[in-house]
This record gives C-alpha cells, sequence and structure tokens, in this order.
C-alpha cells in the first residue's frame, strides 16, 4: 500500500507542477500588461497556495485515520492473543493444559 502511495503522491505532485508550468507561460505569453500579468500571477499563486494547504490538511487526515485503523488492529489482534495465551494456559494443579 506504501508503495502506491508513493506513485499516487508522484503522480499528483508531477500533475500540480505541470499544470503551474503550463498556468506560468500561458500568463507570460498572453497578451496584457506587465502589471495585469503580476496580477494574475500573485492570484494564482494564492490560488495554489490554498489548494495546496487543503491538499496537506486531507493527506493528514487520511494518514491520522490509516494510523487510528491500524493501531484498533494491533489491540485486536493482541487481545485475540492474550484470549488464546489463557485458553491455552497449563492448569496449576493437575498440570494439565486447560482448553
Amino acid at each position: 500500500m506504501s508503495e502506491r502511495d508513493s506513485d499516487l503522491g508522484a503522480f499528483l505532485a508531477g500533475v500540480l507542477v505541470g499544470g503551474l508550468v503550463g498556468a506560468t507561460a500561458a500568463l507570460l505569453l498572453a497578451p496584457q500588461s506587465g502589471e495585469e500579468t503580476r496580477t494574475m500571477i500573485r492570484e494564482r499563486g494564492i490560488e495554489l497556495k490554498s489548494r495546496l494547504e487543503q491538499a496537506a490538511a486531507d493527506a493528514k487526515d487520511r494518514a491520522e485515520d490509516v494510523i487510528q485503523e491500524g493501531k484498533q488492529r494491533v489491540d485486536s489482534a493482541v487481545d485475540a492473543a492474550r484470549r488464546a495465551a489463557r485458553r491455552r494456559r497449563p492448569d496449576a494443579e493437575s498440570g494439565t493444559v486447560v482448553e
């Protein structure tokens, strides 16, 4: 699952960088005044920052969910192992295994 997440992250980073480069090129080559171009670049930068912050928050939330699920699975496995160990514990008086 980690490799798949890494591939997805690399793909999304590539899409983001490609989009940013394309948008910047389009703005710089557009027939506008310098002030209009700088304003548009500034606005796009603010928008991109907002999107990145939201994506980071979403990724953090997903990671916390995965961690919580992992902790629950570990706790469940430990409880099952303890129950199994109690069932298999030898009887102190007879020395036989209690099933």
